[in-house]
């Protein structure tokens, strides 16, 4: 999934994509780096996407990096517990680059893909 996502950012023209094979992994490049946004599974080994966005909202310098939670379950409860935790949108898998470019739109007003 994580080749599937970076490949579809940038078809919509990211040129800077980074993958992380678990949330430790993200969080410890994401405290180190400089990044614009975070898509995240909920569902990743050794710290949950929604560990990590909580880990995000807890960090000074990271409270305000938007991010958007790729999840294959569609409960209210998760979709709740996520919007509680300060997530900025949620995807659903299966999903398409249209549908990803939508929810960046939703989270970035003014951005525009490269595509057009």
């Amino acid at each position: 999934m994580r080749d599937i996502i970076s490949h579809m950012l940038r078809q919509l023209g990211f040129s800077n994509v980074f993958t992380a094979e678990d949330g430790i992994i993200a969080y410890t490049m994401l405290k180190t780096g400089n990044f614009d946004f975070v898509v995240s599974d909920w569902n990743m080994p050794n710290m949950t996407g929604i560990q990590l966005l909580k880990a995000i909202r807890q960090n000074n310098k990271l409270k305000t990096l938007p991010l958007l939670l790729v999840t294959a379950e569609n409960k209210k409860r998760q979709i709740m517990e996520a919007a509680k935790s300060g997530v900025n949108s949620f995807i659903i898998k299966p999903f398409s680059a249209a549908e990803l470019e939508k929810k960046i739109k939703l989270i970035f007003p003014d951005w525009q893909s490269s595509r057009k």
